[in-house]
């Protein structure tokens, strides 16, 4: 507990910011300056690459919902933050002890991990044991950033990149090498939700080919996860939301059955479609009644995966003897439980070969639009939105 207690206390402790270096160049970004409001567009300066990092040119960049949380402060990120975290582009420069990347080279971006720890050493790194401080502190490890506006510091690299702008500087532990014949624009959103919603059933909860899924939420992360079961060859996948338009859009994807959650009785349709409950469901939701019901659906020793990020405060209280006399497992699911460096180029494969076709849920945008693009996300008239830099 007191260490607990320490390393929250260190988490909480301001960082002392190193004076940073000189800049390298002038970029279009897109800051986040006030809790709740809309982006802003400004000229930034930006470093140039330190020996384990790299200059990459944006060509394209998804927008998450973990960016709107981010700028609503539902997770306190420090402002003023370049936000983005599903970039893609082409290195420009690389440090002196950068190896695996050169200029040129056509990349994807995700998340960061230590590489040290024992979640790292078990090829888990979404479960890195710094995870908050690589991905949510929004600066390096020592506490610099490699964005300042007019000589004052802005906060960069959050997780590992802050891709709403021209150009970032990334580490290279979070950078993916791809084909230079690849299309970066639908390849870009890989970086996260999608690789989140499709590892959860193919890495987490390795769904055996027959099995029922229930998947809640039809957004890119629940369509990836539908596309996903399907690859498995789940033999029955149901698809639960209020947008009739984005369930038609799974049953396009590989669902075999959907249910409208308000106007149907979810968990009697569920158990009605299956004969009994699925063995794995997914909630993309995060909203705790939406859980409960998957929980529900649920067949004798069913898995239920949690890939919604809710809000840190936010609690589940689940019945004790459902779960204990039916042998059921309720369990977290961070990225995918994916090593990117692997698990992307797969996903890229199956893109490739027609397995995998995220195209039909992607709306793109113009970099300008970025604010229209975020408000699209949140009014759900956008399944997943894309910026082309252009």
């Amino acid at each position: 507990m007191a260490q607990q207690r320490e390393t929250q206390d260190a988490r909480q402790a301001p960082h002392p910011v190193p004076a940073p270096e000189p800049p390298l160049m002038h970029i279009a970004a897109a800051v986040a300056r006030e809790k709740g409001a809309d982006l802003v567009l400004q000229t930034l300066e930006i470093e140039a690459p330190r020996p384990d990092e790299l200059l990459i040119r944006i060509v394209a960049a998804g927008v998450c919902h973990t960016d709107i949380a981010m700028r609503d402060q539902v997770f306190p990120v420090p402002m003023p933050v370049v936000l983005g975290h599903e970039g893609a582009g082409i290195v420009e420069q690389v440090g002196a002890e950068v190896t695996d990347f050169a200029p040129g080279d056509h990349v994807l971006m995700s998340f960061r991990a230590c590489g040290d720890c024992a979640s790292c050493g078990a090829k888990l790194p979404g479960y890195c044991h710094h995870f908050y401080d690589l991905n949510f502190a929004a600066q390096r490890r020592d506490g610099s950033t490699s964005l300042t506006c007019e000589g004052v510091a802005v906060h960069s690299h959050f997780f590992g990149q802050s891709c709403f702008a021209g150009y970032v500087v990334a580490h290279h532990s979070n950078v993916v090498k791809v084909a230079t014949d690849a299309p970066l624009d639908i390849l870009a959103p890989f970086g996260c939700g999608i690789q989140t919603g499709a590892g959860a059933i193919l890495n987490a909860l390795k769904v055996p080919a027959g099995a029922a899924v229930a998947v809640f939420g039809t957004g890119s992360v629940g369509l990836s996860a539908v596309m996903a079961a399907k690859i498995a060859g789940a033999a029955i996948i149901v698809a639960i939301d209020k947008n009739e338009s984005r369930l038609a859009l799974a049953r396009e994807l590989g669902a075999t059955h959907t249910v409208t959650a308000g106007a149907d009785p979810v968990v009697e349709r569920i158990r009605e479609i299956t004969g009994g409950g699925v063995g794995y469901a997914v909630d993309t939701t995060a909203l705790p009644p939406v859980i409960l019901q998957g929980v529900a659906a649920l067949a004798p020793r069913g898995v239920m995966g949690l890939i919604g990020a809710s809000r840190p405060d936010e609690e589940l209280h689940l019945n004790i003897i459902d779960l204990l006399t039916q042998g059921k497992h309720v369990r977290g699911i961070i990225e995918g439980d994916a090593v990117p460096a692997t698990f992307i180029p797969e996903l890229i494969a199956l893109h490739a070969a027609g397995k995998f076709p995220v195209e039909k849920m992607l709306t793109f945008y113009p970099f300008a639009e970025i604010n229209q693009a975020i408000h699209d996300s949140e009014a759900g008239t956008t399944v997943k939105a894309v910026l082309r830099m252009g």
